[in-house]
């Protein structure tokens, strides 16, 4: 949880994965979007890779990539479960 938590703590990775909500893409359409160099692109979709928080696959020459939806309901779950020990806790100070 600490890698995706880190993930999205960088403004250029939420705005990646902000493009990705509404279609898959490949690095040089998500590049195009930026106002930063390949590399950094290719750094930023390597760390959000590795929190699982998007998906690759190839297509040709191209790299493809697409948000993976299941680990944001589990980081939704994760809120959830939160808060109810928070009610939890509450109910127990009345």
């Amino acid at each position: 949880m600490n890698s995706v938590f880190k993930a999205l703590s960088d403004p250029t990775r939420r705005e990646i994965l902000k493009l990705l909500r509404n279609k898959d893409m490949s690095a040089g359409e998500i590049s195009a979007s930026f106002n930063i160099s390949n590399a950094s692109i290719s750094h930023h979709l390597s760390i959000l890779k590795q929190a699982e928080l998007v998906s690759s696959e190839r297509e040709g020459q191209s790299i493809i990539y697409s948000l993976n939806t299941t680990i944001f309901q589990e980081i939704v779950e994760w809120f959830f479960e939160l808060s109810q020990r928070g009610d939890k806790n509450e109910n127990k100070n009345k």
